[in-house]
């Protein structure tokens, strides 16, 4: 198996919120397709955070894109000038109003999310022993409602389909598998 070569590239972006690139393409069997679309919509920094009192911190938000109301660990895209770690710290004490530092962080995982159209993957990091010690600062299309359940409930919400965005899923599995103890 081998990788497209990108003959030609050039960016068709209807807008800052959503680039799109057009790439020219040869195929491994030579075969050449000339308006394959991408998006190159970046990294996304996630943290399922744990507070001191053993609750799965999760936000719910509109998602304008699907027209629903969902419910997920807090994340965002990796903030211009900071590393993936910085911006899970930023976007935690932004959507739920924990201050926390990078040493609290232990790497659960990436998640590739629609990986045949975005290079969007999802860095979900796992933070433990947190205290609400700030206030929410949302982006001005944000509104986020905060959501405190045990890990059990979070399976649960994942199991009955209340948790059903991907990369939320993902590593709510994900941390149960690595972590059992937290989930017993």
């Amino acid at each position: 198996m081998r990788k497209w070569k990108i003959i030609k590239e050039s960016d068709v972006s209807p807008s800052k919120w959503f680039p799109v690139l057009r790439h020219t393409v040869e195929l491994p069997d030579g075969k050449i397709v000339d308006d394959y679309f991408i998006s190159p919509m970046g990294n996304v920094a996630m943290v399922l955070p744990i507070t001191s009192k053993k609750e799965i911190v999760l936000v719910k938000q509109y998602k304008h894109a699907l027209g629903e109301i969902l419910i997920e660990l807090p994340a965002g895209f990796q903030q211009k000038g900071k590393t993936l770690e910085e911006s899970a710290i930023a976007e935690l004490e932004e959507e739920v109003g924990i201050k926390t530092t990078t040493d609290k962080l232990v790497f659960l995982g990436k998640t590739a999310n629609n990986p045949t159209k975005t290079t969007h993957v999802t860095y979900c990091y796992l933070a433990r022993d947190l205290e609400f010690n700030s206030e929410q600062n949302l982006e001005e299309t944000e509104e986020i409602e905060i959501i405190k359940v045990s890990p059990q409930k979070a399976l649960e919400m994942v199991r009955d389909g209340d948790i059903w965005v991907a990369d939320s899923v993902a590593n709510i599995l994900r941390a149960a598998l690595q972590y059992p103890e937290i989930f017993k």
